[in-house]
């Protein structure tokens, strides 16, 4: 046996080890801070080392001092990278922390020139802008050796073409708008220019997109922004929009001029007005335009003074409820001397529609024509949360307004338009086929005359002067050069729809229906678009509401009210889930 705590001789561990042992950690850590140190600083250290031994050196060889001037400026920079406090990056890898930013800022460059391939790009790929290039340069959009696309994808979808094709379909077909309450009707192409307001755009890109509207006989919407000289210089038709902020319509409390109004909306290029109540890229959203960007040609435009921040509200003064709406819109047709007057809105509640269509049917008013923004649709600058997650997207939404309107019978009177990134004759014929009279496009008009999808809108410094105010970069687009290709990318998207639907055996694209447009979805199933969405024939709202998907919104809407006419919660509450529903799948999470 041994004594307590004693151990025997062949275990005893000599005490030099556990001394060795702890110098040797402690050599390590010394080690590793120091390789840390190293990492963070070293770049930062050589070259002061650098320029301290090239200003020895250069005391005898003066050669040595244009090295220490060299890296003065670096140094400097490192010096301020170890003294801000913004940027933890910087504070703890100063000069090299720059390469980080340096890179981070030319990621979209990269990505859109080099990663992404030609159909995956967002928001438009490099196959959609290389198409609207191409069309507007005169070329046919034509491509070799067949498609890219995976015809197996649950994305693709096709327009089912006629063993009898048309043998001569409408090049250039119109839609009349303007039901028998407007005295001037007006016939528009089936593809236009969607509302991009002057200060969203430069005054060059302006004058460039009316010049090809006056080319290629196609109207130009002016945006909430009012009416510039240079939407007038061309005399291109326009479609003047009003706004929650009545720019051009205003008073000095920012409420509808009736006077100011009739003023302007009298003018022979102005065939139509439209009431815009939200855009599918920021619904419900109103705006700030800060003071110093109210300069006085732009408060001229928007009849505001110069250098005072403007407010667009979220809503209109002018009105709060459905009949309200109808009742202003009256007004503003019977001040523009019997002119079309529409709304523009992208769809959110879906008792809302129904609102509007029950308050067309109550007043006896009726609105000329409603254009559906989809909530894929652009602007120049919104909250990231709003244009991702905020407004039905372009199909769904143009489908329940189709349903609205033919449910209650009122789809004779009013003409249907969509907007949200089209950009080719599919697009159309898409659209098309789900209800839509005719389509607007904003960004694809902006690619004919040279944007590139830098995504500057919201700087300022866009490279191609689309958008930037600034005369120097604004020089870059001559609207003489590239009026004419907006009415050449216009006439062949044209040229391409019509190819579509003489293959599909009709003259006239307004021919085609839901059957005629099939969607994947899945490997081994297609369906036609009215089995993926419900198409209700005429008066059925009216006559048997109850019969339709659409019963419990059609009893919510009101007339007298944007609000529920009933408690939607309860009414739709339910102890089990949908027939088909996946009661496993999540939702996708931002």
């Amino acid at each position: 046996m041994h004594p307590p705590g004693d151990l025997p001789s062949a275990r005893r561990v000599p005490i030099f080890v556990p001394i060795i042992l702890f110098y040797h950690c402690v050599i390590c850590a010394q080690t590793a801070r120091m390789a840390d140190v190293f990492n963070r600083l070293g770049v930062f250290v050589a070259l002061l080392l650098l320029a301290l031994v090239s200003l020895v050196l250069g005391m005898d060889r003066p050669g040595w001092l244009i090295v220490a001037l060299a890296c003065a400026p670096f140094i400097a920079l490192g010096v301020a990278d170890l003294a801000q406090r913004h940027s933890s990056v910087r504070r703890n890898f100063p000069i090299v922390g720059h390469i980080r930013t340096l890179f981070y800022r030319l990621r979209p460059y990269l990505r859109a020139y080099i990663v992404e391939d030609d159909l995956h790009g967002t928001p438009f790929s490099f196959d959609a802008r290389n198409l609207v290039y191409a069309r507007a340069d005169g070329g046919e959009g034509v491509q070799p050796f067949g498609t890219e696309r995976d015809v197996d994808s649950s994305h693709y979808s096709w327009i089912n073409h006629s063993i009898s094709p048309c043998a001569d379909p409408d090049q250039s077909p119109r839609v009349l708008v303007g039901n028998s309450q407007s005295s001037q009707p007006y016939s528009a192409s089936l593809l236009n220019i969607s509302a991009m307001s002057f200060g969203a755009l430069s005054a060059n890109a302006v004058r460039a997109l009316n010049l090809g509207a006056k080319i290629g006989g196609f109207f130009h919407d002016t945006g909430e922004g009012g009416i510039s000289s240079y939407h007038l210089e061309h005399g291109g038709d326009l479609v003047w929009e009003l706004g929650s902020g009545y720019f051009g319509a205003r008073d000095a409390d920012g409420r509808f001029d009736p006077a100011a109004f009739a003023d302007k909306a009298s003018a022979d290029v102005v065939k139509m007005t439209e009431i815009k109540l939200s855009q599918g890229a920021k619904p419900g959203q109103g705006g700030l335009l800060p003071g110093a960007k109210v300069t006085p040609e732009i408060a001229a435009i928007r009849g505001i003074p110069v250098g005072v921040d403007c407010h667009s509200p979220r809503g209109h003064s002018a009105f709060s409820t459905p009949i309200e709406l109808l009742e202003f819109a009256a007004r503003m047709r019977e001040l523009s001397g019997g002119k079309p007057v529409g709304i523009k809105l992208c769809i959110g509640q879906p008792h809302e529609p129904f609102a509007i269509a029950k308050a067309m049917l109550e007043t006896g008013i009726r609105l000329d024509y409603i254009v559906v923004d989809g909530g894929e649709g652009g602007t120049g600058a919104a909250p990231m949360e709003m244009s991702d997650w905020v407004g039905m997207p372009l199909s769904e939404g143009l489908v329940l307004m189709r349903n609205a309107l033919v449910g209650a019978g009122l789809k004779d009177d009013v003409r249907l338009a969509a907007s949200g990134k089209v950009y080719s004759g599919i697009g159309l014929a898409r659209a098309m086929a789900q209800g839509a009279d005719w389509c607007n496009a904003a960004r694809a008009f902006m690619f004919s005359i040279g944007c590139i999808q830098a995504q500057r809108c919201h700087v300022g410094n866009c490279p191609t002067g689309v958008t930037a105010q600034g005369e120097a970069r604004q020089r870059g687009l001559v609207p003489e050069v590239q009026g004419p290709r907006v009415a050449e990318f216009h006439r062949r998207t044209l040229s391409a729809l019509a190819d579509i639907t003489a293959a599909a055996g009709f003259a006239h694209p307004t021919s085609l229906e839901p059957h005629h447009l099939m969607h994947r979805t899945g490997p081994e199933r297609a369906v036609s678009m009215d089995r993926i969405h419900t198409f209700l024939p005429a008066n059925v709202l009216v006559e048997a509401p109850r019969s339709t998907i659409y019963a419990d919104w059609w009893a919510a809407a009101r007339a007298d009210s944007f609000r529920p006419a009933t408690d939607l919660a309860r009414q739709r509450a339910s102890t089990s889930p949908p027939a088909g529903a996946d009661i496993h799948r999540q939702p996708e999470r931002a």
